[in-house]
């Protein structure tokens, strides 16, 4: 039942994605309606999704790579549906939705077997360290999308191409601005999940038997770079070209942390 529920949402998400690109390219206002409406009926249904699976499994669903990559998706959704009550940026949708509808296909094509939860996970600290960094990395994803929204908005500008994307982007200080806000929003929820996390691990194994995994190593150097980033920005007043290359950079990086997640049987 909960995997038919993800194919349904897998549809409404690509359906979504295909009105946005149709708007996209010929900016009538009613396929953005019929887009937006598909983009929430698909959030909808993969909230269901989730917990129809949790109730299936008897535990929080993030424990395999189909599950992992779902729940990303759907915080990267989830995410986006709150940012822009409050801060509405023009076509932010296009990008955000076929993202989504990206991670859902990959996951699709994971086993989607549900898998006994090892002994060691069985602790109230999985749903709230795997769930606070994976929201984290939903908020961190749409900041990446703002940084390569205006790396191609400043190099229209630059080249006085007032073409195809400049007439469909929003300006640079809007975001400019929208980077900051997802950092400044993303960056902290990382922050406690990495300490949830490092509590868990000690909690697990105890300071003798710490280990520097290549998980735990690429967690910390995207800690870094983000928390330089806020530093650049907040204390050295960092903004515009420089702040989007580094919160690209940041996010490949922590797209990094994530493969190694996964290839550890996303545990």
């Amino acid at each position: 039942m909960s995997y038919l529920l993800f194919i349904v949402s897998l549809a409404a998400y690509c359906a979504s994605a295909a009105f946005y690109t149709v708007f996209f390219i010929g900016r009538k206002k009613k396929i953005r309606t019929i887009g937006r409406g598909l983009f929430f009926a698909a959030v909808a249904l993969h909230t269901i999704n989730i917990i129809a699976r949790y109730l299936e499994a008897g535990h929080t669903p993030i424990t395999s790579i189909h599950e992992v990559i779902s729940f990303f998706a759907w915080s990267i959704a989830c995410c986006h549906i709150s940012f822009r009550w409050r801060y509405p940026v023009k076509n932010f949708g296009f990008f955000a939705s076929l993202l989504v509808a990206l991670l859902m296909l990959v996951a699709a094509g994971a086993p989607h077997k549900i898998m006994p939860l090892p002994p060691e996970l069985r602790s109230w600290l999985l749903p709230v360290h795997a769930s606070i960094s994976i929201v984290a990395d939903g908020f961190l994803a749409l900041a990446a999308i703002g940084g390569l929204m205006y790396l191609i908005q400043e190099r229209q500008l630059k080249q006085k191409r007032f073409g195809f994307f400049y007439h469909r982007l929003p300006s640079l200080e809007t975001l400019d601005t929208l980077n900051q806000h997802c950092i400044s929003i993303g960056f902290p929820l990382m922050t406690l999940g990495m300490i949830i996390g490092t509590f868990w691990a000690f909690q697990l194994s105890g300071h003798r038997n710490w280990s520097w995994h290549s998980k735990i190593v690429s967690a910390l150097i995207t800690w870094l770079l983000y928390a330089g980033l806020m530093h650049l920005r907040f204390a050295k007043g960092w903004r515009g070209r420089q702040a989007a290359l580094l919160t690209m950079l940041a996010f490949c990086t922590t797209l990094l942390t994530f493969f190694f997640l996964l290839i550890k049987g996303g545990s």
